[in-house]
């Protein structure tokens, strides 16, 4: 989702913001640093740029933390707070503050999908290569989400699509299984082996072909494409000796199955259990197409 640039003028008017207001003023006189925490963090998730300003000159510390040890900053990204984001920033917010996982504002930002505000972190100099949680870095975050314009903000300012996680998968891998051919082709350009194998020994061909349910057909097709004709190998084989037709096969995926067929996958090959892809078949329209001639 693409933050409308005037999100945060708004919120800055809405019942919720002069509500905190409210509530600031009436406290405002004995309030301790622990309140000015809290009501900045308010503030922040609002878009109240009025109070924040007012809380930051009665001492409220951008470098407080919530619960879970996100900042003030991180708050205002998570909630696609562009001008909030810029005014902390002005005021020396630490960019690549980490909350208790790991995860930073441009993280935050880029998991809820806040264009806008991934823009500015980025143009203000914020580390696109620190990950969140289970080592999951903002490019595999925008590539799982489907968002080609984050992934493409993120890339340009030198992110690395490299970068396994705690689960052995990359940006690729979220990309290929979900469907999101633009973001697969990006990731082709950057550099990425489309050779390369990830956890398990998958590789991305593998997981285009195993795509998850609910990815459109013409989607995982389009994905398919691309890899094999960026020169993915058709027949590699997983850590149980499978192939993608043969994962293909088992899933019932028959368009897949018959794309790969079509581009010379080898229906022969038999994994570590002693089967073939014709044998792993999930119905027999696609047990079908795999032993026909």
């Amino acid at each position: 989702m693409i933050v409308a640039a005037g999100v945060s003028a708004r919120a800055a008017d809405a019942p919720t913001c002069r509500e905190l207001e409210g509530r600031f003023d009436q406290i405002k006189a004995g309030i301790t640093s622990t309140q000015l925490s809290l009501a900045l963090f308010s503030a922040s998730d609002g878009g109240c740029v009025p109070l924040a300003r007012r809380l930051l000159e009665a001492g409220a510390s951008l470098e407080s933390r919530d619960r879970l040890g996100a900042m003030p900053l991180a708050r205002a990204a998570r909630n696609g707070h562009v001008a909030l984001v810029d005014l902390y920033l002005g005021r020396g917010a630490a960019i690549d503050a980490r909350n208790l996982v790991g995860a930073t504002a441009l993280y935050a930002a880029v998991e809820n999908e806040r264009t806008s505000t991934v823009a500015l972190l980025l143009s203000k100099g914020a580390d696109p290569n620190l990950p969140g949680r289970s080592s999951v870095t903002p490019l595999a975050a925008a590539a799982f989400k489907g968002n080609d314009r984050i992934v493409g903000e993120l890339i340009a300012r030198k992110a690395d699509p490299n970068v396994v996680d705690a689960t052995g998968k990359s940006a690729m891998t979220y990309a290929a299984a979900r469907g999101f051919a633009p973001i697969v082709r990006r990731l082709i350009d950057a550099g990425v082996d489309v050779k390369r194998a990830y956890g398990n020994d998958l590789t991305a061909l593998m997981w285009a072909a195993g795509h998850e349910d609910g990815v459109g057909e013409r989607a995982a097709l389009d994905v398919l494409a691309l890899l094999l004709d960026a020169d993915a190998p058709i027949d590699a084989v997983d850590n149980r000796g499978r192939t993608a037709l043969m994962i293909a096969a088992e899933l019932g995926r028959a368009a897949i199955v018959e794309a790969l067929l079509k581009r010379g996958a080898d229906r022969a090959i038999v994994d570590k259990g002693g089967k073939r892809a014709a044998d792993l078949a999930a119905s027999d329209g696609v047990r079908e197409k795999l032993l026909a001639r």
